[in-house]
């Protein structure tokens, strides 16, 4: 008779493959951790096992989601506030896209939301810097989780994470092309991305004209001054550019008397803009790109949930406080946040098969589809002519016009409707319909 050790060891690998996370807050199993990326910096990822009636949770894929800012959060925002299973007030989301597959929410970069460095030292201050910490954090990832290594894994993101998760997405493969990890890395979408920033903010007076939100006079003072951003985004003075940016904003702050930057059909409050003003120029930047919503009470009850009932239940250290490293997060890369990296999309494009998306909500103003549009006609790869030459296709679901898609070699284009900059919550069957195409789930 064989010895009982091998059989045990079998049964424990077993075990380990079928084995699901734990509890966590809210409905679903899940697993939770820090990763030190590097010395004095640690990452933190949260993640959700998906829910879906399949023989193991390896059946689906896995998406990544990472936030904007950069500074934001994506395990509270995009958690709670968009696509987790349970909202800020703690009421069980319907489309949650744990329904559909695994998903696990990185705060990135450090600084961001639950992840921290030890000091300033510690921050990133480029996107390649970004990158690097990502790579190294999945590579922690795969260490506590192996069984994911062979699972397709998909990058999404949204804003600023239009820049991140393309050279993110770059690096994961080059290492993993080097033996350096494991990793069934699919395709990176790109949700109203912030990949090429000046053709976002030329696009902000033209937009707001032809939608009847400022006349001729506030169209001309927004344009003059996006042009100054851009005039100093073409002689590379990044953080005078960043300054001209946040004057910009303002621009269109008085012109609209408080248009909302994530929504142009959002309800805001007429004196929205004259609060603003009370603000410092820095402190609009921080609260347009990290804070993601006007609304001070809502920023509180999020920061409330994370830093309370997440925070205890994660059994995250009383050290550690959610946010709080954020502000400096966004400062540090004030010399990066106005670079485009269209040239990070374009050798996607040319040298991986990675599948390569854009998705964006029509309503959104801060990364505007024209905007977007303008930047996708300068990418140059070998196959553009093919999306060039593509017939656009609707998006239909139940009968409803949900958008538009346009696909040509590895890019597709989808046009959401009835969405501003938050299009996985604004509109969850449109991005249903993007998760099915990019997936391929179930």
């Amino acid at each position: 008779m064989g010895s009982p050790i091998p059989m045990l060891a079998i049964l424990l690998v077993c075990f380990a493959a079928l084995a699901h996370g734990r509890p966590g807050y809210g409905p679903g199993e899940q697993d939770w951790g820090f990763v030190d990326v590097r010395t004095g910096a640690h990452m933190f990822y949260w993640l959700y096992y998906t829910t879906a009636n399949v023989t193991n949770y390896t059946d689906r894929p896995l998406a990544i989601w990472l936030q904007g800012g950069p500074g934001a959060s994506s395990t509270g925002y995009g958690n709670f506030e968009e696509l987790g299973p349970v909202d800020l007030y703690g009421d069980y989301r319907s489309w949650t896209w744990v329904k559909d597959m695994n998903v696990l929410f990185i705060d990135n970069p450090v600084g961001s939301g639950f992840s921290y460095v030890d000091n300033t030292a510690y921050f990133t201050a480029t996107n390649k810097e970004i990158a690097s910490d990502l790579v190294e954090l999945m590579k922690g990832f795969y260490a506590n989780h192996p069984e994911f290594e062979t699972v397709p894994l998909h990058i999404f993101c949204e804003s600023y994470g239009g820049k991140m998760a393309p050279e993110f997405a770059l690096e994961l493969y080059y290492a993993a092309q080097r033996g350096e990890i494991v990793s069934n890395l699919t395709s990176v979408a790109l949700g109203d991305p912030w990949t090429s920033p000046i053709d976002s903010v030329l696009a902000w007076a033209p937009f707001l004209k032809e939608t009847g939100i400022v006349d001729h006079d506030g169209y001309e003072a927004i344009m003059e001054a996006a042009n100054f951003t851009a005039e100093l985004v073409e002689q590379e003075r990044w953080i005078q550019a960043t300054a001209q940016w946040g004057n910009t904003q303002w621009e269109v702050m008085k012109a609209s008397k408080g248009v909302d930057f994530y929504n142009v059909l959002k309800e805001t409050r007429g004196d929205i803009y004259q609060r603003q003003a009370l603000l410092t120029p820095e402190e609009r930047l921080y609260r347009t790109m990290v804070k993601y919503d006007i609304d001070e009470d809502r920023d509180a009850l999020l920061a409330d949930l994370m830093r309370g009932p997440v925070a205890e239940t994660l059994g995250i250290s009383s050290n550690v406080i959610w946010g709080s490293q954020s502000g400096s997060t966004f400062d540090i890369h004030r010399t990066d946040f106005m670079k485009p990296v269209i040239h990070i999309v374009n050798e996607l494009l040319e040298n991986t098969p990675l599948k390569v998306a854009v998705f964006s909500g029509g309503l959104d103003l801060i990364c505007a589809t024209p905007g977007t549009v303008n930047w996708i006609e300068k990418l140059d790869w070998s196959r553009k002519s093919e999306y060039l030459n593509a017939s656009r296709t609707a998006i239909s679901v139940d009968r409803i016009l949900e958008g538009y898609q346009k696909t040509g070699g590895n890019f597709t284009m989808f046009w959401i409707n009835r969405s501003g900059h938050m299009a996985p919550a604004d509109n969850p069957a449109a991005m249903r319909h993007v998760l099915r195409t990019l997936t391929t789930f179930g």
